[in-house]
């Protein structure tokens, strides 16, 4: 299913942010986003899965500064697929939300996280307010 106008064709971004706020999250516009998430989540499967193949391949380097190249990019590409997995997390997550109609509702004030902040990043559970609280907490308190 893609998400379609009431013509029958995709949502564009600029369609989505042009609509009126009292039809925050319709089903148009969850769809939008459900299809943005599987596609986000399908490229990083396919990133996944070439890592894995880029990673058993044995190279035998001879020359010690070679061979530490090679550890290093191997390192710095399992650093970027952590951080893919930790994405992927929160995509699954998303999408739950979707399934479970509170997709795009402020986890904290229950307010609506907006249009424009979840198209910048689909997986937000925060608007903006309580993100940013949630940072000036963070700085002042720590982790």
């Amino acid at each position: 299913m893609v998400a379609t106008t009431s013509k029958g064709k995709l949502l564009t971004e600029a369609e989505l942010l042009a609509m009126p706020e009292d039809d925050y999250m319709n089903p148009a516009q969850l769809e939008f986003f459900r299809v943005r998430l599987s596609t986000m989540r399908d490229e990083l499967l396919e990133n996944a899965a070439s890592t894995g193949a880029n990673l058993r391949e044995n190279e035998l380097v001879a020359d010690p500064a070679d061979r530490a190249t090679v550890e290093e990019e191997h390192a710095l590409e399992l650093r970027v697929r952590d951080r893919e997995r930790k994405l992927l997390k929160k995509i699954g997550e998303a999408l739950q939300r979707i399934d479970d109609g509170e997709y795009g509702w402020c986890e904290e004030t229950g307010d609506p996280i907006g249009i424009g902040r979840l198209l910048a990043r689909p997986t937000a559970t925060l608007s903006i307010d309580a993100q940013e609280r949630r940072e000036r907490t963070q700085k002042l308190y720590g982790d």
